[in-house]
């Protein structure tokens, strides 16, 4: 058993993560630390995003359409397979994210 204090992790560079579980070698569960947006991407399954400490702005596409969903602690970001997606953090930010093994 083990506890982790969201606050308390700090990266060395953006998106660094910490591994938390790996269900059955298929499902992550991993606790990033950023200060830098990501990348465009469509996850290779669905994907959780759960900001813990900080604001994000989830910039998505769908249909040719660009939309922003501001997300602040205890949020979820829900993306489905296909969905393209990339977030940009306002300052720092911890996410908590669930998702495929080896997805994006």
């Amino acid at each position: 058993m083990r506890k982790i204090t969201a606050k308390e992790f700090t990266g060395s560079q953006a998106w660094e993560a910490l591994p938390i579980e790996k269900f059955s070698g298929q499902t992550t569960v991993r606790l990033h630390w950023t200060d830098q947006p990501y990348k465009w991407h469509v996850n290779d399954g669905p994907e959780v995003f759960v900001v813990l400490d900080g604001v994000v702005n989830m910039h998505t596409r769908s249909d040719g359409k660009e939309g922003m969903t501001r997300l602040e602690p205890g949020d979820i970001f829900h993306a489905e397979t296909g969905d393209e997606h990339v977030a940009h953090p306002q300052g720092v930010a911890r996410i908590l994210v669930v998702e495929v093994a080896g997805s994006v």
